[in-house]
């Protein structure tokens, strides 16, 4: 992937057959994805997972969907996205929606990742957008010149649809070829690129932090899908999320060894939130 404008820069000057797994050597990458191995084993060991590891999942999705929604301006109280159902209708509601049908549906399309990411991507999308807004010709497909995009959240520079459409293409690739990169790196890319980006006219920071969930799932770190990186996002917060995503969009090795450290920290407190549904589940309070 270039390092232009938005794009990630690989850490050694000289050229990377596997530029992804060339991010792992940058400084503090190593310790980020040490730190997130040790707590999704923490939290896989637990004695719970043995027997109610079904429950635990179902659990982590819903909170996983309630931090992506609260990232993306609709800050629920989980008990109220596990009692509401109305979620058709216009404005927050609609966003707490989309993002539970994008949890939902990112187990399903692992296999459809794996041979063509982009896919996957449209599809997210399609989601997202749901009921109504599916009639769009807009939805499901990258935008085109000229095209508004809503996504209040990220205010960088937004690239143009040739960049957007080159840059999706090399990101394609990428994951494609294989890389030796750990599962955090990738994720972290995935997320990072999709959200520089802002491919879709809507709903770019849901796909980005669904696709970041399947990277996680696929790759065999959280197969199981208990370790919602989308609840480390929202409880570390929108400023330094997007603090964070600046830094990638820099595209300078110091900025996108913070993203995936911010990354990693996310995922560590997903984690977290799963061993205490695990202790809580031990004691019979949920």
């Amino acid at each position: 992937m270039a390092a232009h404008s938005g794009g990630p820069a690989p850490a050694p000057s000289t050229p990377s057959a596997d530029p992804l797994a060339a991010l792992a050597s940058l400084p503090g990458v190593a310790d980020a994805v040490d730190s997130v191995r040790k707590g999704v084993d923490r939290v896989y060991g637990h004695r719970i997972m043995r027997r109610r590891s079904n429950e635990v999942s179902s659990e982590a999705a819903l909170r996983g969907a309630r931090g992506s929604a609260a990232l993306a301006g609709a800050d629920w109280a989980l008990e109220e996205v596990r009692r509401r159902s109305d979620f058709g209708v216009e404005g927050e509601p609609r966003t707490v929606g989309a993002a539970l049908r994008l949890t939902a549906e990112a187990g399903q399309l692992l296999s459809v990742w794996r041979q063509s990411p982009l896919r996957v991507l449209a599809r997210l999308h399609l989601v997202a957008a749901g009921g109504g807004a599916a009639a769009d010709d807009t939805v499901g497909r990258p935008r085109l010149g000229g095209e508004p995009v809503d996504e209040p959240l990220v205010e960088l520079p937004l690239p143009d649809a040739d960049e957007v459409a080159g840059r999706l293409d090399g990101l394609s690739r990428l994951l494609l070829a294989g890389t030796e990169a750990p599962a955090l790196v990738t994720a972290a890319v995935v997320h990072g690129e999709l959200l520089a980006l802002r491919p879709f006219g809507s709903y770019n920071g849901l796909v980005a932090r669904a696709a970041e969930r399947i990277v996680l799932v696929g790759s065999g770190l959280d197969p199981k899908s208990i370790c919602p990186a989308e609840v480390g996002h929202a409880e570390l917060g929108r400023a330094a999320y997007t603090a964070a995503l600046e830094g990638y969009a820099s595209g300078t090795p110091e900025g996108v060894a913070a993203w995936i450290a911010h990354c990693g920290r996310a995922v560590d407190l997903g984690a977290r939130e799963s061993t205490a549904v695990c202790e809580a589940l031990q004691r019979g309070a949920a």
